[in-house]
């Protein structure tokens, strides 16, 4: 029976690898300059406990050839804690592993080194860490994290310049740059606004401020100076990443000019998201391949929304970096890694979900933090060879083709717009709109240039400058009330179409009206409990004769208190604009809101999205860009409950497509239909928490 089983798995393996057209031999080297991608970039990140040992080394490569194919990078980490640590303690942990990656070399894996404390990243360890005359990171209040320093200290620069020579001499196939490079660190939130910092600010600008000086200024005031100098402050950081960029690019390729360096991120809103220029500094003169990690949180599956969250930070991440990066890993970390935190099929949808939004690939950090045995991440690991393929099946198909369809804005200036009107601008959190809007079958973009509506919330359009206002509002927009009145504040008034007459706290329902974008649901009512969910539910205005009304407010006896809360307008520049005044962000997940909200984003896109779903079921949904009329998305089910009868629209003459589950099997589906450009695929059932692909036929 043993037998039987193998036999049957390697048939499913061989059947999927013809499926993917895998390539040959070893693994593709990280930052391929090649723009097509063949299979998927997948890595293991391990950690000291592991590989220090050569035992456990061995028992960690054995495991890997049991699974073959499950990885073709392994990539060590330097430290185990988040401070940075003494140069004697690299210098003799490189030796080691020179070691490391010369063994698992011979086993045919590619190797590399994750440096994980260049500057560090909070208070840990710290007996054991990095002593010496450096600057500590420093808030604006001048408290001081004494695990991480100050990129702009010449000493620390020192520092740094000796632990990425030491790196680099071990022979790695690449290097990669851990997520400390950033200026948000336990305990003193952001930073870094030491003496030396301020003086380099001073140099920048022209002005001279204390830290308290600086404060006062970034908070206080008329709104111009408050976006103009925090707009500085962007660029600073900006700077000083591209300085330290510039310093570990010298570095490594003055020893080996053709090392790829690899950078991690984040959603790095107050770094001034400066990736695309950061990702050309690391290439250096000689344009050496970049890889690249994007990442953000998820590290267990208590809270399974928070996947599809971790999926939209990375494609934002993603959207801003240059085509010739390639080898775009996706964090997948389940840091304590305690087993039973992630389940694995959850591990193996991550990695899909961030494929679907942009990444080719992959990096696991999911193994064991200590100096045991791997025997209870074994099933895990098995788990992951067995979804390899459809990994790879995924990373050919969608490649490194944009997204198209609908962005909630932001741009790299976006942290500028927070808390203007008061507060601490350094507490303002991710300036992104949150919203259910992506939950309900309508298609995630992360880019502007491809969107063919923008969702913009309160404030955003602080970040932005009036022509970039009016060729917004010359598309399709998605505003809510809020929003509405800071644009005819502006001056705006006369694309809008509307304005905000009154608002009310508690008691309030809103109602549809009997509009055709309401279709079936003219009449049906959303509560959404004032009491409970605080949200003002706004009345509005036509400012614009040809504005039209979607909905209404009533109270809880039915009386009619508002005849006009939501509505829609096509201006005078052809853009298309819908304001909703009534929970404009949530609450989007029952028949007639969803229904009522993919009818009103098609209007919006003058019927130029190139697919949703039309069925009622709880779906994210990726499309990439068609290139020479091919289809290419992926979509979850991200119910716990299974989804029947999926109606796929798609803005496509091909009237068949190719659907493939998590196995690579391959189903076609023909049009049931047509409804104007679209047309209509019916998939039968999709299990809860699985995704498929869609390829043209």
């Amino acid at each position: 029976m043993n037998k039987i089983i193998v036999i049957i798995s390697a048939l499913m393996l061989f059947g999927c690898n013809q499926v993917a057209n895998k390539q040959g031999g070893s693994a593709k080297p990280s930052g391929s300059t090649n723009t097509k991608v063949e299979k998927a970039f997948i890595s293991f990140r391990i950690g000291v406990p592991i590989w220090m040992s050569e035992t456990r080394s061995n028992e960690l490569f054995d495991l890997f050839d049991k699974y073959r194919r499950v990885t073709d990078e392994i990539t060590f980490f330097t430290s185990e804690t988040h401070a940075p640590l003494p140069l004697d303690v690299i210098r003799q942990r490189t030796v080691i592993l020179k070691e490391r990656m010369e063994q698992a070399g011979k086993r045919g894996y590619k190797t590399g080194i994750n440096i994980l404390t260049t500057i560090g990243h909070h208070n840990e360890n710290l007996d054991n860490s990095l002593k010496g005359d450096y600057t500590y990171m420093t808030n604006i209040n001048g408290e001081v994290c004494h695990g991480s320093f100050c990129p702009n200290d010449e000493k620390m620069r020192e520092y740094i310049r000796n632990i990425y020579q030491l790196t680099a001499q071990a022979n790695p196939d690449y290097i990669w740059i851990d997520d400390d490079i950033r200026f948000g660190h336990m305990p003193i939130g952001l930073g870094c606004f030491c003496d030396n910092c301020l003086k380099i600010f001073e140099k920048e600008t022209g002005t001279k401020y204390t830290r308290e000086s600086l404060k006062k200024v970034l908070n206080e005031g008329p709104v111009e100076e408050k976006l103009k100098l925090r707009e500085e402050w962007l660029q600073h950081n900006r700077n000083t990443i591209s300085r330290l960029f510039e310093l570990i690019e010298k570095t490594v390729h003055g020893i080996n000019q053709v090392m790829p360096l690899g950078f991690m991120t984040g959603d790095r809103f107050y770094e001034g998201y400066d990736f695309d220029n950061w990702a050309k500094i690391l290439a250096g003169p000689n344009h050496t391949p970049v890889i690249w990690r994007p990442g953000g949180g998820y590290y267990n599956d208590n809270n399974t929304n928070e996947l599809v969250g971790k999926s939209h930070d990375i494609g934002r991440q993603v959207s801003v970096l240059p085509e010739e990066v390639i080898s775009i890993q996706s964090e997948i970390e389940c840091f304590p890694y305690q087993r039973l935190k992630k389940a694995a099929n959850m591990v193996v949808l991550e990695a899909c979900s961030h494929i679907a939004a942009g990444c080719t690939g992959a990096a696991f950090n999911v193994l064991s933090m200590y100096d045991e045995p791997l025997d209870e991440y074994e099933p895990l690991v098995a788990r992951l060879q067995e979804s390899r393929p459809f990994f790879d099946l995924l990373a050919k198909s969608l490649g490194r083709t944009e997204l198209t369809g609908i962005q909630t804005f932001w741009n790299k200036n976006s942290f500028i717009t927070g808390k203007l009107a008061e507060g601490n601008w350094l507490s303002s959190g991710n300036p992104v709109v949150s919203h259910d809007l992506y939950n309900i079958g309508l298609p995630t973009c992360y880019s502007g240039k491809n969107a063919q509506v923008t969702i913009l919330g309160k404030d955003n359009v602080f970040a932005l400058s009036k022509e970039e206002i009016k060729n917004l509002l010359s598309g399709g927009v998605y505003m809510d009330a809020e929003t509405l009145q800071q644009l005819n504040d502006m001056g705006f008034g006369g694309l809008t179409g509307f304005e905000v007459v009154g608002s009310e706290k508690i008691d309030r329902i809103e109602k549809f009206t009997s509009h055709p974008l309401n279709g079936q649901f003219a009449g049906r009512k959303r509560d959404n409990r004032q009491s409970f969910w605080k949200s003002p539910a706004f009345t509005l205005r036509k400012t614009d004769k040809n504005a039209q009304v979607l909905s209404g407010l009533v109270d809880y006896t039915g009386r009619e208190v508002s005849g006009f809360t939501s509505g829609i307008v096509e201006n005078k520049l052809g853009g298309r604009i819908c304001v909703a005044g009534y929970y404009p962000w949530t609450f989007m997940e029952n028949l007639s809101k969803s229904s009522q909200m993919k009818a009103v984003f098609r209007w919006l896109s003058k019927d130029s999205l190139p697919g949703y779903i039309d069925s009622f079921q709880k779906i994210n949904l990726w499309i990439r860009k068609s290139e020479n009329g091919k289809i290419a998305l992926a979509f979850t089910n991200s119910s716990f409950d299974p989804a029947k009868d999926i109606a796929l629209m798609l803005r496509t003459e091909n009237k068949t497509i190719k659907l493939y589950d998590m196995k690579c099997g391959k189903t076609v589906i023909r049009s049931s239909g047509e409804d104007g450009p679209y047309q209509k695929f019916i998939i039968p059932e999709v299990d809860s928490r699985q995704m498929r692909l869609v390829v043209s036929e």
